[in-house]
C-alpha cells in the first residue's frame, strides 16, 4: 500500500544515489502514511517530508531503468506493467513490520529491522551503479 517499505526505500535510496537521479515508490493501492515509518528514518535523520502513499498507477513517469519490488503482489503487478518495456525488474522479499505486536519498541523493533535491512541491500546493489 505504499506506506512502509516502499517509502522507507525510496528515502533510503536518495541517499547513496547522485542527486537528480529519478527515485520513487509506488504500491498497488494506497494506503496511509505510517508513523513508525517516520520515527525510524528521524533516528538515521531522514524524512519522508510532505511525501503521501501514492498507487502504481498515479504515477506520471513510466520509464525506469530498474524497478525493485518488495512483496509479491507489487512484484506481480510491476512485472505486469513492464511485460513490454525494456527494464530490469528485482524481487527483495521484505517482511511487513506493521505485523508486529507487543510494545511499542517491541514494533519500533520490526520497523528498525525493515529499515536497517533496506539500507543495506540498497547500498549493496545501488552503490554500485552511483
Amino acid at each position: 500500500m505504499n506506506a512502509i517499505r516502499s517509502p522507507m526505500a525510496e528515502v533510503l535510496a536518495r541517499k547513496v544515489l547522485p542527486a537528480g537521479t529519478f527515485v520513487a515508490s509506488a504500491g498497488v493501492r494506497a494506503g496511509q502514511r505510517d508513523p513508525f515509518v517516520d520515527a525510524v528514518l528521524d533516528e538515521k535523520g531522514l524524512s519522508l517530508g510532505q511525501r503521501q502513499p501514492q498507487r502504481l498507477d498515479d504515477m506520471e513517469d513510466a520509464y525506469f531503468d530498474l524497478i525493485v519490488t518488495l512483496a509479491p503482489e507489487a512484484h506481480h503487478a510491476a512485472l505486469e506493467l513492464t511485460r513490454s518495456l525494456a527494464v530490469d525488474v528485482e524481487y527483495w522479499p521484505t517482511a511487513d513490520p506493521s505485523t508486529a505486536t507487543g510494545t511499542r519498541e517491541r514494533i519500533m523493533d520490526a520497523y528498525r529491522d525493515v529499515r536497517d535491512r533496506l539500507e543495506a541491500r540498497i547500498t549493496e546493489r545501488l552503490a554500485k551503479r552511483a
